[in-house]
């Protein structure tokens, strides 16, 4: 199986935006921003599931998901911050959210969107592969069954073999020891 697939893509891309878009909305209140309105959060959402399913075709390296990680963030503080509720206003936040705090509370949300995206992204990849592996064996088992014969005929009589029966061994008398120093030889 292959991570590219459109469906996979599809499902990648929408727990990805939502646990990006949840925790930045969540860190960007903290941070001082305003609350962040459903129609926003809606907008935030479909952005980010959109690039994320874009980029999803193939694997990407930490660099490429970091680039995009920062440009979904950055895109997400000003449509939080534009799309803040009429009653919230720019004096009543004292001037919140627009400083260093706001911008690290981003990075940091950037650089672990990043890492996760990373890392799931790689444990999503090995079992879709061993999946897949697993399914083409057993499918080209089932594909071997009709190829076996199955024959039903008379019963075959066994009789018991009445030759020389070989002593028994004890389970453990061919077992070797190699303990101690190794035996030296001496060269003339």
């Amino acid at each position: 199986m292959d991570v590219g697939r459109p469906l996979i893509r599809a499902l990648r891309a929408a727990v990805f935006a939502v646990a990006c878009v949840l925790v930045s909305a969540v860190l960007h209140v903290l941070a001082g921003g305003a609350g962040v309105r459903l129609e926003t959060m809606a907008g935030a959402l479909t952005l980010t599931w959109a690039g994320a399913f874009l980029l999803g075709r193939r694997q990407r390296g930490v660099e490429v998901l970091l680039a995009a990680c920062f440009a979904a963030q950055y895109g997400m503080h000003h449509l939080f911050t534009a799309g803040a509720p009429p009653e919230v206003s720019a004096p009543a936040t004292h001037g919140h959210g627009t400083g260093l705090g706001m911008l690290l509370v981003h990075v940091v949300a950037a650089v672990g969107s990043a890492w996760w995206l990373a890392r799931g992204e790689s444990a999503l990849a090995t079992l879709l592969h061993l999946a897949g592996a697993s399914v083409s064996m057993a499918w080209a088992a089932l594909l071997l069954l009709p190829a076996v014969p199955i024959e039903f005929g008379p019963a075959v009589r066994v009789t018991p073999w009445r030759g020389p029966v070989p002593p028994r061994r004890a389970p453990f008398a061919v077992v070797v020891s190699r303990r101690g120093p190794p035996v030296s030889f001496s060269v003339l």
